[in-house]
């Protein structure tokens, strides 16, 4: 047999956050063509805290700052903050948030492989709760001036209602729970400018080129199957089951998976494998439960896109999925040792 005994290099930390942010590349890149070049510097900012906020860390904790600020774990926290945060909001909420996301919810647990949440999360739900207006400030589909989005982000200038909009989600929420309209999700999803062919102008185009780039971790072996298929499939079954029910106020399967942080979460963030299930079983059931979560939150709560809190609520319950859900110990029945109980 050729190259036996066919061992395998162990991949490393460095090669696999390479990759995953290689692999939010398209996204970003359909992003900026639909909603100009402020993620990029938003991307960039989030980035520089990062690092900055990674490397005080490590020299405060006596660890090698070379050594662990080059496995690209900081940067991968920051691309996705930079990415589920609008794009135009300040400055100092993207840079605050990301040493938050860094400093107390990483580090303070011990750094990278310790923490029990995932820190992009834990900064983007700390940041809606405590300012929900500018983190609703979205750029609207054509407002790609430059110098414009530039004077937002560094707050030389108010946004003005003519270039920014409500998201898909926010739209369709708050207009089926306007008291006075009697609307209707095929009205709405017809008629608000909202909205494009599925999910939204541009936003489907972007949840598209999220799943390019997750299809290739999955052929590249940095993520398996369990945790997209489970959450993009349960996300579907709930809304179809709830739009054929009641269509008139419920959204369906196509309109859930397309739009918000669906693509996004489940191939870029539910997939975090510090923070989340690690057995397949496991991985399954909390998926699964992310999935349900969000659309509970997405339809009932006051929240848009409830994918944030959905993964923070299921990290919650990873230690008892986990304890559940470990196979049998070889050579053992059922996990247990010969003789016992």
């Amino acid at each position: 047999m050729n190259g036996s005994p066919h061992l395998h290099l162990p991949i490393s930390v460095r090669l696999v956050m390479l990759k995953v942010l290689a692999a939010l590349l398209p996204g970003i890149a359909v992003y900026v063509w639909f909603f100009g070049a402020a993620i990029l510097v938003q991307i960039a900012l989030a980035s520089a805290a990062a690092l900055a906020g990674e490397a005080a860390m490590l020299r405060l904790r006596g660890k090698p700052v070379g050594l662990f600020l080059a496995d690209g774990s900081a940067l991968v926290t920051a691309w996705l903050i930079a990415l589920t945060f609008p794009p135009i909001v300040p400055w100092w909420l993207t840079v605050s948030a990301t040493l938050f996301a860094i400093v107390v919810a990483k580090h303070l647990y011990g750094g990278l492989g310790q923490n029990p949440f995932n820190p992009a999360m834990v900064a983007f739900c700390i940041s809606i709760i405590a300012f929900p207006a500018l983190m609703s400030q979205w750029p609207a589909v054509g407002f790609t001036d430059f110098a414009a989005q530039m004077g937002v982000v560094f707050q030389s200038q108010s946004p003005q209602d003519a270039v920014t909009m409500a998201t898909p989600l926010d739209a369709l929420r708050t207009s089926l729970h306007t008291p006075e309209a009697r609307a209707t999700v095929a009205g709405i999803l017809g008629s608000h400018a909202t909205f494009g062919n599925i999910g939204g102008k541009g936003w489907e185009w972007i949840a598209l080129a999220y799943l390019a780039g997750g299809l290739w971790l999955l052929q590249q072996r940095i993520i398996t199957w369990h945790v997209p298929v489970a959450f993009l499939g349960v996300l579907a079954l709930i809304a179809t089951g709830f739009s054929l029910g009641n269509p008139e106020r419920y959204a369906g399967p196509t309109f859930h998976v397309i739009t918000g942080g669906a693509m996004l979460g489940a191939f870029f963030i539910a997939t975090d494998p510090v923070s989340g299930a690690t057995t397949p079983r496991g991985k399954l059931i909390f998926a699964a439960g992310i999935a349900l979560l969000t659309w509970i939150i997405r339809t009932f709560g006051a929240y848009p896109d409830g994918m944030a809190f959905g993964v923070l609520l299921m990290n919650l319950c990873v230690p008892l999925i986990d304890m559940g859900t470990q196979p049998p110990v070889f050579g053992h029945k059922d996990g247990k040792r010969d003789g016992a109980p």
